[in-house]
C-alpha cells in the first residue's frame, strides 16, 4: 500500500511538473539551441546575419538589444532609437509648382507618355532625397546599429542542459546551461522605468564568473574602459560632410564577488559569483522642429545612469516586470487547449505539416504585441521600419518610416490589442511633420495647408521621393491623419481631438487646393499621382505609374474630409466656411468605381495592368483598414474587393500577406485569411529582396519581407484581431470571420471604438459568453451572426453576454 501511494505520488508530481511546465510556455519564445555570436554583420550591405535572426529582442522604446544566448562569446547588439545618421535639408522643389496644370492637361488628353516625361523631370525632391534607400551618407540619413556589448568568457568546453528564451510577459530574457559541473544563469531586460538595460550573470557555485567585457560598433566610434566601467561615444555622419548626431553609452558592471580591472580598451572580470551590468545610452537628438539638437543630452545620460545604478538588481527587475506585464496582460489569445510544448523553430516547423499548431497563433499575436510595446513607449520615437532593432549602418530602406503603406501598419493592432499608449508615439511624429509639410506644401506646390509624401526620418523630410513613380504619392499625409482619428475613436478623449484637430484641418486644406475638376465627369480628384508603386499600360502603350484620380487617392481623401468634419462638429468649432468648403468637396469626391470585370478599380479608367498579383493593395483601402465598404452597407463594393482580391492572389511579401489577411477578414472570410496567416508563419531564412513572392517568419519569429520589416508581424496581429472581433461601423462584430480551425477559444482584452473591452469564449465555433467594458458609457451595440443587442453602459461597469441574447 505504502509503495502505491508513494508510486501514485511521483506519477501526479511528475504530471503537474509537466503541465506546469507546458503552461508556462505559452507566452514564451524558447529553444534548446543559442544563436552563433562569433559571425561578424555585414554592415554595408542588407543581408543580415542569420544568426541575428535567431536572437531574442528586448526594448524598452529608447534602448533596444538582441540577445544571442551564445555561451562562450555572448553577444548583446545594442541600438538606441534616435541614433541616425543625416540631419535637416532643403529638398522642396520651388520649380516643380509650375509644371503641375501642364501635366494634369496632358493626362485629361490622353497623352501619357509626354505627361510621364515631364512629371518624371520635374515632380521630385530637390538634392539627394532618400538616396533611393541607401542614405546612410546623404543628408537624409538611416537609423543605425549602436554596436555590440561583447562578453568572451575564454571557454571552449561543452556544456549540456542549454535553455533560452524570451517571456512576452515580462519582457526578460533568459539563458541557461551547465558547463564544467556548474550552472549558469543570464537574464536580460531593457527596463523602461529606469531607461536602462540590464544583463544579470548568475552561477549555482561562487566566484565562478570570468569573462571580458567589450563595446564596440563597427565605424565612428571610441571606447575606453576607466573608472570600472566602459564608455563609448561617437559622431555620425550629417551627410554634409560634416558631424552629425553626438551620442554616448555607459556598461557599468556590478560584481558580487571578484574582481575588475582594466584590460586595454575592455573590462576584465575574474571569479565574480553574480554580475549586473547596466548599459544607458542616449544622442544629442530631440523631436523638435526646426531644432533637433539636445544640448543637455550628457548630463541627462548621467543623471539617468547614476539613478539605474543605485538600485539593485531585484528592485530594477521588478519595477520592469510590473510596468512591462501590466500592458502584457491586457490581451491574450487561446486556442483550441493548446500548450507550447515544443521549441518555437520546430513548433514553426510542425506547423508547416499540420497547418494547424494552435499554440503558434497564440503565441504570435502575443509576440506582435510584445514588439509594439517594446519599440514605442511614452517619450520615445515611433517604431520604424525595423522596431526598434537593426544591427547595421545601412539599414534597409534606411529603416525609416514609410507612408505609403509601412508605418501605418506598425500601428494597425495599436488601439485594437489594449496598446493604445504606443498610439501616442506616431501622433507625437506626425504633430512634429505639421511645420515641415506645410513648408513643402507652399514651395513644392504653392498651396496651402500640410502635406506628406511617402517617406520621412526623424528630420522632418516631407518633400517627395527622388523618382514620382514611387515618390510622389500624394497620399501620404491623408493616410497618416487616419491614425489621428482612429485613437480618438477608440479612446473619446476630446482633448486629444483638440491637439490634432489642426493637423487634420491642414491635411484637408492641402488636399482643397490640390483637387482638380475631372473636365469629363465634373467630379474632383486628385493628380497627377500613382496609385503606390504600381504601373499600367496606358492607351497611347505608354509604361507609366501617374494619373488623375487614382482610386486609393479618392478613398484617403474622401476619409480625410469625413474625419475632419465629425472632429469640427465633436468640438463644436464654429469655423463654417472653411467646413462648408471641405463638405461640398467631400460631396463632390469622383468615389470607386465596379469596372466590367466587377473588380473594384485602381484607376479612374480602365488601363492595362502590367502586374496583376502586384504587392500593393492600395485601391482597396476604402475596405481595410478604411471603413467606407463594408459587407453590410455596400455589398455590391464589397464583392468588387473580393474579385480585387482573387485577382491579386494569396502571394506577396510579409506586409501584403497581412494586409489580406485583414481584408479577408473583413469580408468575413476567415478560412481564406487562416490561409494565409499559415503562409506567413511558415519559417524561412531568405534575406534577398523580394517584391512579390517573399513572406515568411524568421527563426526568432520576425516578419521577412524579405528581408526583415517589422510591419509584417504588426500588420498580422491586426488582422487576426479583425477575425475575431470588428467595431468599424456602428457596432460592435462578435467573431465576425472565426477560421472553422479555431473551434474552441477565448480573447481577451481586444477593444472596440467608443471605449469598449471585449473577452470572448467560444466553443465548437459558437459563441459562449461575452464581457463588455465599458471604459466611456453610453450605447454600446453588439452583433453576432446578424443579430445585434444594444446595451445603455456606464463608464466602469461590465455587462455578460451569451450566444441566447442575440435573438
Amino acid at each position: 500500500m505504502k509503495k502505491t501511494v508513494i508510486l501514485l505520488f511521483f506519477i501526479l508530481t511528475c504530471a503537474a511538473a509537466k503541465v506546469w511546465s507546458q503552461s508556462n510556455h505559452n507566452d514564451k519564445i524558447w529553444f534548446s539551441t543559442p544563436a552563433s555570436a562569433s559571425i561578424k554583420d555585414n554592415t554595408n550591405g542588407w543581408k543580415s546575419d542569420p544568426e541575428w535572426l535567431k536572437a531574442l529582442p528586448v526594448g524598452n522604446g529608447f534602448l533596444g538589444a538582441m540577445v544571442f544566448g551564445d555561451v562562450n562569446q555572448e553577444r548583446i547588439q545594442l541600438n538606441e532609437k534616435s541614433l541616425w545618421s543625416g540631419s535637416q535639408q532643403d529638398s522642396d522643389n520651388p520649380e516643380a509648382a509650375k509644371y503641375i496644370p501642364e501635366i494634369r492637361n496632358l493626362l485629361f488628353k490622353g497623352k501619357y507618355k509626354e505627361a510621364a516625361e515631364l512629371t518624371n523631370k520635374t515632380q521630385i525632391c530637390k538634392g539627394k532625397g532618400s538616396g533611393q534607400g541607401n542614405g546612410a551618407t546623404v543628408p537624409f540619413g538611416c537609423y543605425q546599429t549602436l554596436g555590440d556589448l561583447r562578453l568572451d568568457f575564454g571557454k571552449k568546453s561543452t556544456f549540456k542542459n542549454y535553455y533560452r528564451e524570451l517571456d512576452l510577459n515580462t519582457g526578460i530574457a533568459l539563458t541557461s546551461y551547465e558547463q564544467d559541473g556548474i550552472k549558469y544563469k543570464r537574464e536580460v531586460f531593457s527596463s523602461f522605468p529606469d531607461r536602462a538595460l540590464v544583463i544579470r550573470l548568475t552561477a549555482d557555485k561562487p566566484n565562478s564568473l570570468s569573462f571580458s567585457l567589450s563595446l564596440d560598433r563597427p565605424e565612428r566610434f571610441k571606447t575606453l574602459a576607466e573608472n570600472d566601467r566602459l564608455v563609448m561615444s561617437g559622431i555620425l555622419n550629417n551627410g554634409k560632410n560634416g558631424d552629425g548626431m553626438h551620442y554616448k553609452t555607459y556598461a557599468t558592471p556590478q560584481l558580487n564577488g571578484g574582481t575588475i580591472k582594466v584590460n586595454g580598451h575592455a573590462l576584465k572580470i575574474s571569479r565574480a559569483t553574480s554580475v549586473t551590468i547596466i548599459l544607458t545610452a542616449a544622442t544629442n537628438y530631440r523631436l523638435h522642429y526646426p531644432d533637433y539638437t539636445n544640448a543637455n543630452f550628457e548630463s541627462e545620460l548621467n543623471a539617468v545612469t547614476k539613478n539605474a545604478k543605485a538600485k539593485n538588481y531585484d528592485l530594477l527587475r521588478k519595477r520592469h516586470v510590473a510596468d512591462f506585464s501590466s500592458f502584457m496582460k491586457r490581451s491574450a489569445l487561446q486556442l483550441n487547449n493548446s500548450t507550447n510544448n515544443l521549441p518555437t523553430n520546430e513548433l514553426m516547423a510542425r506547423n508547416v505539416q499540420t497547418q494547424n499548431e494552435s499554440a503558434l497563433y497564440g503565441l504570435y499575436y502575443q509576440f506582435g504585441r510584445y514588439l509594439l510595446l517594446s519599440s514605442s513607449r511614452n517619450g520615445s520615437l515611433p517604431a520604424n521600419l525595423q522596431g526598434i532593432w537593426a544591427n547595421q549602418i545601412q539599414t534597409p530602406w534606411n529603416g525609416d518610416y514609410h507612408t505609403d503603406i509601412n508605418v501605418q501598419m506598425n500601428y494597425w493592432p495599436a488601439e485594437v490589442t489594449n496598446l493604445s499608449e504606443c498610439h501616442d508615439q506616431l501622433v507625437n511624429l506626425v504633430s512634429s511633420l505639421l511645420e515641415p509639410g506645410k513648408r513643402t506644401a507652399k514651395i513644392q506646390y504653392q498651396m496651402n495647408g500640410w502635406v506628406l509624401h511617402p517617406i520621412t526620418n526623424v528630420w522632418g523630410y516631407t518633400s517627395p521621393g527622388e523618382h514620382p513613380s514611387w515618390g510622389m504619392h500624394i497620399g501620404g499625409g491623408g493616410w497618416i491623419c487616419q491614425h489621428l482619428w482612429e485613437h480618438y475613436a477608440f479612446t473619446k478623449d476630446k482633448n486629444y481631438l483638440v491637439k490634432v484637430f489642426p493637423i487634420l484641418k491642414e491635411a484637408s486644406k492641402f488636399y482643397l487646393d490640390w483637387l482638380v475638376k475631372d473636365p469629363k465627369t465634373g467630379k474632383l480628384i486628385s493628380g497627377p499621382s500613382p496609385s503606390p508603386e504600381n504601373s499600367f499600360q496606358a492607351p497611347d502603350g505608354a509604361k507609366v505609374q501617374i494619373s488623375m484620380g487614382p482610386t486609393h487617392d479618392q478613398e484617403v481623401i474622401y476619409e480625410l474630409f469625413n474625419n475632419t468634419l465629425n472632429a469640427a462638429a465633436i468640438l463644436k468649432n464654429t469655423d463654417t466656411g472653411f467646413l462648408k468648403k471641405i463638405s461640398d468637396a467631400k460631396q463632390n469626391l469622383a468615389r470607386p468605381k465596379i469596372g466590367s470585370d466587377g473588380r473594384l478599380m485602381e484607376w479612374a479608367e480602365e488601363f492595362k495592368e502590367l502586374e496583376v498579383q502586384h504587392r500593393h493593395l492600395s485601391h482597396l483601402y476604402a475596405l481595410y483598414p478604411g471603413n467606407e465598404i463594408t459587407t453590410d452597407k455596400t455589398p455590391q463594393l464589397a464583392e468588387a474587393v473580393k474579385k480585387s482580391l482573387e485577382m491579386r492572389g494569396d502571394a506577396g511579401v510579409g506586409w501584403t500577406y497581412a494586409w489580406k489577411i485583414a481584408l479577408w477578414a473583413r469580408l468575413n472570410d476567415g478560412n481564406r485569411a487562416f490561409k494565409i496567416l499559415n503562409a506567413q508563419l511558415r519559417p524561412t531564412a531568405d534575406t534577398d529582396t523580394k517584391y512579390d513572392q517573399g513572406g515568411g517568419s524568421y527563426y526568432n519569429l520576425f516578419d521577412a519581407c524579405p528581408p526583415f520589416q517589422i510591419d509584417g508581424n504588426f500588420g498580422v496581429i491586426a488582422g487576426m484581431a479583425e477575425m475575431l472581433m470588428q467595431s468599424h461601423e456602428d457596432f460592435i462584430s462578435l467573431l465576425p470571420a472565426l477560421p472553422a480551425a479555431w473551434k474552441d477559444g477565448s480573447i481577451k482584452g481586444l477593444v472596440a471604438r467608443g471605449g469598449f473591452d471585449v473577452d470572448m469564449k467560444w466553443q465548437n465555433g459558437q459563441l459562449q459568453s461575452a464581457t463588455v467594458l465599458s471604459k466611456k458609457g453610453g450605447l454600446c451595440t453588439i452583433g453576432y451572426q446578424g443579430k445585434k443587442v444594444t446595451l445603455q453602459t456606464k463608464a466602469g461597469q461590465h455587462y455578460q453576454i451569451g450566444a441566447t441574447d442575440f435573438k
